[in-house]
């Protein structure tokens, strides 16, 4: 299975280890892993917490209703005591 992070790593650790002693380009390798894998994790999370939350949103939406206060009557009896108030 081709993993280009991999790669990238062993290119790196390969390509310092002229110029620089083993334990130097270990380091700066490990570094470079550790914060891409951090940032992977830090991304994934986030994609976990927006998903909890339209979750959270679809299921609270049918809770959501418009609430009046009149009390619930005949049709046309509430209309003609507001007609009659009026005049």
């Amino acid at each position: 299975m081709h993993d280009p992070f991999e790669e990238s790593l062993r290119d790196m650790l390969n390509s310092s280890s002229s110029s620089r002693d083993d334990d130097a380009a270990l380091g700066r390798v490990l570094k470079t892993a550790n914060r891409q894998v951090g940032a992977g994790d830090l991304f994934g999370l986030l994609g976990r917490c927006t998903q909890a939350l339209m979750i959270a949103v679809n299921n609270g939406s049918a809770h959501v209703s418009p609430v009046s206060r009149r009390k619930a009557t005949i049709a046309g009896t509430a209309f003609t005591a507001a007609k009659d108030k009026a005049d």
